[in-house]
């Protein structure tokens, strides 16, 4: 397809704003970007898709996120709060995972997926966890990213919480998966290892997820790290090492693994994390949510480490979690000069996309020839000038997720005048409630 008419942001290397722009779409690649007049004279015969003057620009990416945690939305959990993050654990996710049933992860999937479609958000990385249905559990999820369009890099999170039997079946799926990802070389799904948490994980188990993931000629893991102190205090009072140092002497971080969080970790562990090329993501909301503690993120940026942004089962509106970002690090700096809007965009639109393209060996984050045909139209009328150098601070102040008119992934319009035409999102949430219903009452014991 042709799109016409559009306001062109095209990021990457050579960053322009063409107004009146088009941007040509054969197959699931980006071919040409040039002014509209330019390119409808040189493909008269293209389809067409006006803009109408709406920005367009690349897709958005979650470089970590928990899919598995939709039925926790609008979760009353009686009796006092829950003090900090081990009873959030405890009370919460380790009960609501291990309620999930077969139809409960497939529910719990659709349901941030068809926000992702409707907040431009193309590309997801996830972190799956369902103790009561491991063996298959990935399938399923696969099933629903292929039915849904988007992209997705999954995992299953090994854990020792549940015991040996549960800890090897989580082993076992993400080794079944990770070789049925590559047998598919499907383009919108991808693969990893995933573990839980340094502090559920013993040596012996990671030991045998190093071994298993080398077996398979497999590098890299996603795990969630220093995810405040109980991790840390954990980690020095059983091992004697910091958490971060503990996963490097047991050959788990490298440039293919992404750690979730690294909150509560000193500065060799922070030159551990940078030395090994290891991914960090990032996810404000969350942090803030659970009370872990901010990420030193301007001291990991300064040092050119490899961070990005996720957000940990939150809203996929990637927009709104770069606000709290912005926010987030000038108030606990109290320092207006931290964490600039141009910074954050740079995190997505780099950042997250050079992981991306790790996963699934094209190139994301840009509107360029040969680039993966992922685009998002927003519709957004700036009240004030816009170009290159204020974007950023547009974003911030001006839009969100709920302004992304079309969806684009591969050259398949998912989304368009935000109605998604391939799905029955109303028959979708329907059965979602139904599987949520049943999701919690096994989760308090009743079924």
């Amino acid at each position: 397809m042709l799109i016409t008419n559009g306001r062109i942001l095209t990021f990457g290397d050579d960053h322009r704003l063409i107004d009146n722009g088009a941007v040509l779409i054969q197959d699931d690649r980006i071919v040409e970007v040039d002014f509209s007049h330019i390119l409808e004279e040189k493909y008269p015969e293209e389809e067409r898709l006006d803009a109408r003057g709406m920005l367009v620009m690349p897709g958005m990416i979650v470089a970590h996120t928990h899919f598995y945690g939709t039925f926790a939305r609008g979760m009353y959990i009686p009796g006092p709060p829950m003090k900090d993050f081990p009873e959030i654990l405890e009370r919460l996710w380790w009960p609501l995972d291990r309620a999930l049933d077969e139809e409960g992860v497939r529910y719990s999937a659709y349901v941030p997926i068809l926000d992702a479609i409707r907040y431009g958000a193309t590309t997801l990385i996830d972190h799956h966890a369902s103790n009561r249905f491991i063996d298959g559990s990935l399938d399923v999820i696969a099933e629903v990213v292929e039915e849904t369009g988007v992209r997705a890099a999954l995992c299953y999170e090994v854990s020792d919480r549940d015991g040996e039997d549960v800890a090897l079946a989580g082993i076992r799926e993400n080794v079944r998966f990770i070789k049925k990802a590559r047998e598919m070389a499907n383009p919108h799904i991808a693969a990893t290892f995933g573990l839980h948490a340094a502090l559920t994980l013993s040596d012996e188990t990671l030991n045998r997820c190093v071994a298993e993931a080398e077996a398979i000629g497999h590098r890299g893991f996603h795990i969630h790290a220093a995810e405040g102190p109980a991790d840390r205090e954990h980690s020095l009072a059983t091992y004697g090492v910091p958490t971060i140092d503990r996963l490097a002497q047991r050959g788990i971080l490298g440039p293919n693994t992404i750690v979730a969080h690294a909150i509560d970790i000193d500065a060799w562990e922070m030159a551990a994390l940078s030395a090994s090329e290891t991914w960090v993501s990032h996810q404000p909301r969350s942090n803030m949510n659970n009370g872990v503690g901010v990420a030193d993120i301007p001291a990991m940026l300064r040092g050119h480490m490899k961070v990005v942004l996720g957000n940990d089962g939150f809203s996929n509106d990637v927009f709104e979690e770069m606000r709290v970002a912005y926010l987030l690090h000038k108030s606990e700096r109290r320092d207006p000069r931290v964490m600039p809007a141009n910074q954050l965009l740079d995190i997505v639109m780099q950042n997250n996309a050079a992981l991306a393209q790790q996963f699934f060996g094209r190139t994301f984050g840009r509107l360029q020839p040969g680039a993966a045909a992922d685009v998002i139209l927003v519709d957004y009328d700036p009240p004030t000038p816009l170009s290159v150098d204020n974007f950023p601070w547009h974003i911030i102040f001006g839009f969100d997720g709920r302004k992304v008119d079309t969806t684009i992934v591969g050259g398949r319009i998912l989304m368009r005048h935000g109605v998604i035409p391939h799905l029955d999102a109303e028959r979708i949430y329907a059965r979602s409630r139904e599987a949520a219903q049943a999701t919690w009452k096994r989760f308090w014991g009743e079924d």
